[in-house]
């Protein structure tokens, strides 16, 4: 590694290398503001330096070029990267004419003059901080400096196309004027031994893999819970609350996993459940989840939080007749969502689920503890960064635009808009389960949100039990689909059991890809082997073999209740 470093030295600040000598940078109006002119120039500059330098690079030799390419692939952004809290480079130090040095950026870090850098681009956000759907305070925070490694993951694409004033945009930042990036181990934190991915036999195992793979950020996101985190807990322990009565002497030589869900086929009664920020796992993010999806022949739920482009995730895909079913957070700004709708109605996806358990962010406070230590740590320079009074959680900053106001009226204002199959997920009740069947959904999806709205909101397999004894005729009606704490092939088989279409994943698959598409692949296969072990052991060979008289549930029902129990304000069914 240390024979690298001087390679790596040239390509990073190579004044060889750089497009334009110029050590200025042009501005019409106002600071930062780039010329067309000057960018013309700039441009036609960097064609004929760039040819330049590709025939320099031509003529290495084969060792001077291998070193050549090991240093570039050394310096991408790796998932274990952090900043290194340097000063910033002198202004004197920025080249080509378009370009705005970093320490320029640095003199607009007040709310009064916010500049913030985004992906090589710098914005004045001073007006568009007070009406930030994630309030002032996380802009202000990131005055005056680079904030691509907290933005792209944690913002759908198109946040700043569609939300921000194209006169924002100042100018380019001149990357040589950057802060370097370093490894971890070099800036002094403690290195963990990798897990390597054959190691892993379970997907409990990728939850000590995914912990040492993830910066400490994006791990205090996906695995917290909200408030004690008692929800979360239930979840994988009523699973186990539930054995198994299996049947002996069957033929169990062939087993058969396949199923439909709103008439597409899978592979496995299991799917992909819709998480996002996946780029926080992988740069590839929900792309890499689709191939994985694709390969293995499962459906993948796309989220409306997703940190790579829609369309870019559907081209993923494996085979044309691949499906996918899209998660829909619904707009406090309705014509937003209608648009997105639009959009899922044309690039071939095959079914709705409106989320209805989050009219406000959980608070996972393990995800708001650790804002302040991470944000440098993900690329920002400068001292340590304040958090506000709440905290600093990611959950929180992205769900601002989520429409409180969403009610059952709702579901006729979707069905105007899409001709494709409704499912509403979040229901944790036998009441809300009877409405949206009066409603003519097509599907039910029974879930808590995985531990991270409500803390004491129950484990979406006491709604399937309450369903079971209460009203199973719902299942029969439309399809349920199940999430939360569901780990292992024995747990879909019990939701199964009591009348499951599907039972979803989302933490194991997020954990999986930092492994890239191949961990995806392998968590898949895992619940395949589990799957089929299971219906072994248990004496079935067919999915509509499954049922209650293969469960003992005794242990969780007297925690279910009897009957339906309506408040005063509800409306009971006709």
């Amino acid at each position: 590694m240390n024979t690298l470093r001087p390679t790596l030295r040239a390509i990073r600040c190579p004044s060889k290398l750089r497009l334009s000598t110029s050590s200025s940078y042009c501005m019409s109006g106002q600071a930062g503001r780039v010329s067309p002119a000057a960018r013309r120039q700039s441009s036609s500059r960097a064609a004929s330096n760039g040819r330049s330098h590709r025939g320099r690079l031509l003529q290495l030799s084969g060792a001077a070029a291998a070193s050549l390419a090991i240093a570039y692939h050394l310096t991408l952004p790796l998932l274990l990267e952090e900043a290194l809290d340097a000063p910033s480079p002198s202004p004197d130090q920025a080249v080509g004419r378009a370009l705005i040095p970093y320490s320029e950026v640095n003199k607009h870090d007040k709310p009064e003059d916010c500049w913030v850098v985004i992906d090589g681009k710098v914005y004045d956000l001073t007006e568009f901080a007070s009406s930030h759907p994630g309030g002032s305070a996380p802009i202000h925070r990131v005055a005056g400096r680079d904030a691509t490694q907290i933005f792209m993951p944690i913002h759908p694409p198109g946040t700043i196309e569609n939300g921000l004033d194209p006169d924002a945009l100042r100018g380019l930042v001149d990357p040589a004027t950057l802060p370097q990036v370093v490894s971890k181990a070099t800036s002094g934190e403690k290195e963990e031994r990798k897990i390597e991915l054959g190691e892993i036999i379970g997907l409990p195992d990728f939850d000590a893999a995914a912990k040492i793979n993830l910066t400490s950020k994006a791990w205090a996101y996906m695995s917290s819970g909200a408030t004690d985190q008692y929800t979360l807990d239930l979840n994988r322990s009523a699973f186990n609350s539930i054995l198994f009565r299996p049947r002996i002497l069957v033929d169990v030589d062939e087993v058969d996993t396949r199923t439909t869900m709103l008439g597409q086929e899978n592979s496995l009664p299991i799917f992909i459940s819709p998480a996002g920020m996946a780029k926080l796992a992988h740069p590839e993010g929900e792309c890499l989840l689709a191939k994985g999806a694709g390969q293995c022949g499962i459906i993948q739920m796309i989220s409306t939080n997703a940190s790579a482009p829609l369309p870019d995730i559907i081209n993923s895909r494996t085979s044309p007749s691949q499906p996918f079913f899209m998660q829909l957070y619904v707009d406090r700004n309705r014509p937003k969502s209608e648009a997105l709708i639009s959009k899922i109605n044309s690039l071939g996806l095959k079914a709705i689920f409106v989320t209805v358990d989050a009219a406000a962010p959980g608070k996972r406070e393990a995800d708001e503890r650790s804002r302040a230590e991470v944000e440098v740590a993900s690329g920002i320079s400068g001292g340590k960064i304040s958090s506000d009074t709440k905290g600093g959680g990611i959950g929180r900053s992205v769900g601002g635009f989520i429409d409180p106001k969403l009610s059952w009226g709702d579901v006729e204002w979707l069905r105007r808009h899409t001709d494709l199959p409704i499912g509403l997920k979040g229901v944790q009740t036998v009441e809300d389960a009877l409405k949206a069947v009066e409603m003519g959904v097509d599907a039910i999806y029974l879930s808590n949100h995985g531990g991270r709205a409500l803390d004491g909101s129950p484990p979406a397999i006491y709604t399937l039990l309450e369903i079971n004894k209460m009203c199973p005729e719902i299942l029969t009606k439309c399809e349920v689909y199940i999430d939360g704490g569901c780990r292992r092939g024995t747990d879909v088989i019990k939701a199964l059991c009591l009348g499951a279409k599907g039972v979803g994943m989302g933490r194991p698959f997020l954990y999986s890809l930092t492994y890239g598409e191949e961990g995806v692949v392998h968590a898949i296969e895992i619940m395949r082997d589990e799957i089929q072990t299971t219906l072994r052991l248990l004496g079935v060979t067919k999915l509509d073999q499954l049922g209650p008289h293969l469960l003992n549930t005794r242990a969780l029902n007297r925690l279910v209740f009897d009957e339906p129990v309506w408040g005063p304000s509800e409306r009971p069914l006709r």
